[in-house]
């Protein structure tokens, strides 16, 4: 029998949580609150917290220099067209290997995380040139398909994870009622597994959104999203830390507005069947 937890322990394990989210988020605050200083005051010694005069100007000399919008409509197209398409792949992938295994569907599930582990730098070469090949240097479309397949091993773990949730026996019941392939997706184990899905969909926009590696290396003007946008603050004569900082909150403001919106659905997909 499971020991109840006691009014002292919640009090503890609550204040646990409490210190631990604010410790992650103490330098994104840091971040935005430095985005209202001058320059003089950002690198001031001590650090100013909350006392300063507070001013606009940072937000007002980034939107003159840069086209902001540009930037996040690169952002929103690449990120969002990498996690659609990797969706689209890792579906009818996971639905196989979690249904239909063979002895090394558990062989190639480690093989694809494996290449995860696989430094970015050390592939960068060949896929720069391929790039140049096929003329998608600086593309929106490259952009796409690179960041689509290095995530798409964490799709494919995660909705392999969620499918195998799912009891077979609903699967085998629409094939005795004359289903087919399509409709067994489409209409049994997408509704079925919508939680994970959409918390799928959620975290890798998020790792598509925030990826600068691929970004900055095979984009210069015409693809640069919101991390190039942080990039150009950083100057050979040194760092801009209030108006790098006004970008940087620009930047993550999209996303962290959308995890904040989403939160409850990302929390429920991510849980999705840990109790039966």
């Amino acid at each position: 029998m499971a020991r109840a937890v006691t009014p002292q322990r919640k009090l503890v394990n609550t204040g646990v949580a409490w210190a631990v989210g604010l410790l992650i988020f103490f330098p994104i605050l840091w971040t935005i609150l430095t985005s209202f200083k001058t320059e003089a005051q950002a690198i001031n010694d001590p650090p100013l917290f909350l006392f300063f005069d507070w001013t606009l100007e940072n937000y007002t000399i980034v939107q003159e220099r840069s086209n902001y919008m540009r930037f996040l409509w690169n952002s929103v197209i690449i990120a969002g067209g990498s996690t659609i398409l990797g969706i689209l792949i890792a579906v009818p992938a996971a639905w196989s290997m979690a249904f239909v295994p063979s002895r090394r569907t558990k062989d190639i599930l480690l093989w694809m995380l494996s290449t995860k582990m696989l430094p970015a730098v050390g592939v960068l070469y060949p896929i720069y040139l391929l790039f140049i090949q096929l003329g998608l240097l600086d593309s929106r479309a490259g952009l796409v398909v690179v960041l689509m397949l290095i995530n798409l091993p964490i799709i494919v773990w995660m909705l392999y994870t969620y499918f195998r949730e799912i009891p077979g026996e609903i699967l085998e019941a629409a094939r005795m009622d004359g289903a087919e392939l399509r409709q067994e997706i489409l209409y049994i184990l997408t509704p079925m597994a919508i939680p994970g899905i959409a918390s799928t969909l959620l975290l890798n926009f998020i790792l598509a959104w925030n990826e600068a590696f691929w970004t900055l290396n095979l984009t210069a003007v015409d693809a640069a999203p919101l991390t190039a946008f942080i990039a150009s603050y950083s100057s050979p004569e040194g760092l801009f830390f209030a108006k790098l900082s006004a970008a940087s909150t620009m930047a993550i403001a999209p996303i962290l507005i959308l995890g904040w919106f989403s939160q409850k659905q990302l929390v429920r997909g991510l849980t999705f069947g840990a109790v039966k």
